[in-house]
């Protein structure tokens, strides 16, 4: 196997992982945390997509976009989270869905 295919076996499995992380989750915290780790797989993906098209540079730039936009998705959602364990006391998303008001 060459570098390059453990890079994209190792991206598949991330996206696996944070993909089952969300769908099996139901802490808030959790959950963001294994949206971190999907975004992570997709980023190793484009970073591969671009050594393999030929175009690294093009690569590495939308995977820098991509880390400055999932860290402001991820202090939002951390930070939801802060507000939402000091209003209701809990951050099982199950019983946050059947909060009314």
């Amino acid at each position: 196997m060459t570098p390059l295919n453990l890079v994209i076996a190792g991206a598949l499995v991330l996206l696996g992982i944070g993909l089952y992380g969300l769908l099996v989750l139901r802490n808030l915290i959790k959950l963001v945390i294994a949206l971190q780790i999907l975004v992570k797989g997709a980023i190793l993906a484009l970073v591969a997509a671009g050594s393999l098209s030929g175009q690294t540079n093009l690569g590495q730039s939308l995977a820098v976009t991509l880390i400055v936009a999932d860290t402001v998705v991820a202090v939002v959602g951390l930070a939801l989270a802060v507000q939402v364990r000091r209003r209701f006391g809990t951050l099982d998303v199950k019983e946050l869905s059947t909060l009314r008001g």
